[in-house]
């Protein structure tokens, strides 16, 4: 047995480093993976990768996607209960949870205390020596069985009407998809030609921000909510989510919007927000989505219909009806400003009959084709 222990041991020592001379990559792949983790920086941590943090845009606080949040309206300030609620659905569902959930269940609680306080006392072993042999009461069975549905029924009602009216929005003014990625969204507004990325804000202390990457200041937000580009939308307007993710299962979720919603790759899931009150709404994935779960915060700004318009000509898109800038009709091309002469020189172009250039002749193996491209 110790010859056969020995033989395995020096047939593992030679087979080693030939094991990893075979698994070693080309000095050449391995140059140009390493130039491409340097040319992109990893996702999630750079604003724009070609400029430093000086040749960034000025952040103007109080200015259109950067405006300022108003303490304990839209952040989170370690209240108990529900976020203050600024749409109708939230509204809706705040008072449910407020003025008829709450104190049913503390009537409840109430009653079985009660009844439980009273069976020990009455039914205490000193005051019963002879205890009842009776095994059944028709009435309790009866109270102990119809109370329970009544009271499902009670909540049902609500709940019904609440979920209808989640579910069945008004004609829509606007429209926003949300795409969940490992670890950030990206926002489109189909009908405004924007589309842009958001990313969490670092701190200025952060070993791990880049150079190219703005700080967070309290004037972004709150530490781990505040974002590089907030998601604006107007006042007033209703607003339909269409929310997915292309990797894991994201979950797209604002609190003071009574929204949380799953985002599931190859899947389109909708909701609906119409927010009257102007302000900073924060909210974060609320998925387990990985490593980086709690590191892809959610910022909605809500303004004015006047500043949602130059937030969005901002960004490049423009409003419903408006089509975008044309190109500049004095450019003339070069064939026009050439003189009759050098027209007259200039090839002739291909008539539509002319023979074909004869075809590059491919590589006979796949190996030559591979070198070449």
């Amino acid at each position: 047995m110790r010859l056969i222990g020995w033989a395995i041991a020096l047939a593992a020592a030679g087979l080693t480093p030939a094991a990893a001379h075979a698994q070693a990559p080309a000095p050449s792949q391995t140059a140009t993976a390493a130039a491409r983790a340097t040319a992109t920086p990893p996702a999630g941590t750079a604003q724009d990768a070609a400029k430093p943090d000086a040749a960034q845009p000025a952040i103007v606080p109080g200015s259109v996607g950067h405006a300022i949040p108003t303490p304990g309206v839209g952040v989170p300030d370690g209240r108990k209960g529900i976020q203050l609620q600024v749409t109708p659905i939230g509204e809706e569902a705040a008072a449910f949870h407020d003025y008829w959930l709450l104190p049913l269940c503390a009537l409840i609680s109430a009653v079985v205390l009660a009844l439980l306080l009273w069976s020990i006392v009455r039914y205490r072993r000193g005051a019963n020596p002879t205890p009842s042999r009776n095994s059944h009461n028709t009435v309790i069975e009866v109270i102990w069985t119809l109370v329970p549905v009544l009271i499902l029924v009670a909540i049902a009602i609500p709940s019904i009407r609440l979920l209808r009216h989640t579910y069945s929005p008004p004609p829509v003014d606007l429209t926003v998809k949300v795409t969940g990625h490992q670890w950030y969204w990206t926002y489109e507004l189909p009908d405004y030609g924007v589309s842009f990325d958001s990313y969490m804000l670092k701190e200025a202390s952060d070993p791990t921000r880049q150079a190219n990457q703005r700080a967070r200041t309290d004037a972004d937000g709150p530490p781990l909510l505040a974002v590089d580009e907030r998601l604006v939308i107007p006042q007033g307007k209703i607003v339909k989510f269409i929310i997915t993710a292309d990797d894991v299962i994201h979950s797209f979720a604002v609190p003071a919007f009574w929204i949380k919603q799953d985002a599931n790759p190859g899947q389109l899931h909708e909701t609906w927000a119409k927010v009257d009150r102007p302000g900073v709404y924060f909210g974060q994935c609320s998925e387990l989505c990985g490593a980086r779960h709690g590191y892809m915060p959610i910022a909605v700004e809500v303004t004015s219909p006047a500043k949602f318009a130059q937030w969005v000509a901002s960004k490049g898109g423009h409003m419903p009806g408006a089509k975008p800038a044309a190109p500049d009709s004095t450019a003339i091309s070069p064939v026009s400003t050439a003189s009759p002469a050098a027209a007259a020189a200039a090839p002739p172009a291909a008539s539509p009959n002319a023979a074909p250039s004869p075809a590059i002749k491919q590589p006979a193996t796949g190996q030559a084709a591979t070198a070449q491209n």
